[in-house]
């Protein structure tokens, strides 16, 4: 019979003059095609891994959530029992100093350094800088800045204006004396409200990740706050930086406000 129809379709070829023969599989065709699918892999382009970024690796506020505590117009004799309180809870903060007082405490001065805070230029006597000739300001910021690295062998990397009075002069004149501007997200208005729970109320209401908020450390009730706000704080998950490590290798630019004012 399989004779037979070989002589049919060998018949059929020579009359159509071509003829397509089919071929049952066998081992030498399964490895052909074995060879060939190696080859066309092969040919393929390799996949391209992204490079895995570690959690770790990452800034310290991106993998935590950060507030900036912030206390002007020391050192006073009111800070020793704020550092304390710090210290306690692993809290870092930034002090805007007034060179005046650094200059009455330079013991004091150099503690809230060596513990780790950040130390700020809060000009010599507190005036609004404003309302001062271009050369008022350069004595009052210079000379606070001279007092600070003459106190703790380094020059402050920001000022706070006193009273967050600013303008395009004054930027400028920061400018040329290389300092950045901090102001803040929110003001507690201790120094006006003078009372315990307030102030804890207002600093907890505040709060908010990267915040950056003013307080007194020449307000007692401040410092008295300060505990009960930490442990509220630490509640919510929050880490207290100082502006510096809030700022995540971020360089501000001399005479920039940080951070920027709403329009």
């Amino acid at each position: 019979m399989w004779r037979k129809a070989r002589i049919v379709m060998a018949g059929a070829c020579a009359a159509a003059g071509v003829c397509v023969v089919p071929t049952a599989a066998g081992p030498a065709t399964a490895a052909t095609a074995e060879a060939t699918a190696v080859t066309a892999k092969a040919a393929a382009p390799a996949e391209v891994k992204k490079p895995e970024v570690k959690k770790k690796d990452a800034p310290y506020c991106a993998r935590y959530k950060c507030i900036a505590l912030t206390f002007d117009d020391g050192p006073w004799p009111y800070t020793p029992a704020l550092l304390d309180t710090l210290k306690k809870h692993k809290a870092k903060a930034t002090f805007f100093l007034l060179g005046r007082k650094v200059a009455h405490r330079p013991e004091l001065t150099r503690r809230i350094y060596e513990e780790g805070h950040d130390i700020g230029n809060h000009t010599w006597t507190h005036p609004s800088l404003t309302k001062l000739s271009d050369g008022e300001v350069f004595e009052e910021v210079s000379s606070t800045s001279d007092i600070i690295n003459q106190t703790i062998g380094k020059m402050p990397e920001y000022m706070r204006p006193p009273n967050g009075a600013t303008n395009s002069r004054i930027a400028s004149l920061m400018a040329d004396l290389g300092l950045p501007q901090i102001l803040w997200t929110g003001s507690t208005l201790d120094w006006q409200a003078r009372d315990t729970k307030v102030i804890a109320q207002r600093t907890l209401k505040l709060a908010k990740r990267n915040g950056v908020i003013l307080l007194h450390d020449i307000v007692p009730e401040t410092v008295k706050a300060m505990p009960g706000v930490l442990t509220a704080l630490e509640k919510q998950h929050y880490k207290f930086v100082t502006l510096t490590t809030l700022l995540q290798g971020r360089k501000l630019r001399p005479g920039e406000v940080y951070p920027p004012r709403g329009k």
